[in-house]
């Protein structure tokens, strides 16, 4: 059993028992537009779990398919022009790399930190299945954003950089811890 499916039959278990998390953080998430956050999807809740940290979307209105989702290097989703053009949530910069790999791997990957699964929408716009980073805790999101990108995400930088996820759908912040 490989090391990814061992944390998620780890994680489903303790789903199962009924374990409850000490701690989780619940992060608002909002559309992003050229003016900076637009309308609420809902909210991500965080917390530590067997095998990493576990993300739990509860969002709605989104495009069905598979999205880019990722941890941002700073706390913003506001956006910022690039060449005459406005970027939403540009601000929010790239991908977490505390240890400056310059790689884009996936969760699983020894690339970027930030690297999460792919966010999955179903097709009545919802998310809700629980997502592990086995390489995160909770103590590593103070400070950053998560981000959900228009397209999906293939875990490289072929034939696309970073996954090919394009355009930034959605963002949350998150404060830097006080």
């Amino acid at each position: 059993m490989t090391r990814s499916a061992s944390a998620a039959v780890a994680f489903g278990l303790c789903l199962a028992a009924g374990t409850a998390f000490a701690d989780s953080l619940s992060i608002p998430i909002n559309r992003v537009n050229p003016a900076g956050a637009g309308a609420p999807v809902g909210v991500i809740v965080a917390s530590d779990g067997p095998g990493g940290l576990v993300l739990v979307p509860r969002l709605l209105g989104l495009p069905p398919g598979p999205h880019g989702f990722h941890l941002h290097e700073f706390p913003s989703c506001a956006a910022r022009e690039v060449d005459g053009k406005t970027i939403p949530a540009h601000t929010a910069g790239g991908h977490y790399d505390p240890d400056r790999t310059g790689a884009h791997q996936g969760p699983h990957g020894s690339g970027h930190r930030g690297d999460l699964p792919a966010l999955i929408v179903a097709e009545d716009g919802t998310a809700g299945a629980p997502l592990l980073a086995p390489h995160l805790t909770l103590a590593d999101l103070p400070g950053h954003s998560l981000m959900i990108h228009v397209g999906g995400d293939n875990y490289g930088d072929q034939p696309l950089p970073l996954g090919g996820g394009g355009a930034r759908l959605a963002c949350g912040v998150i404060p830097a811890a006080k």
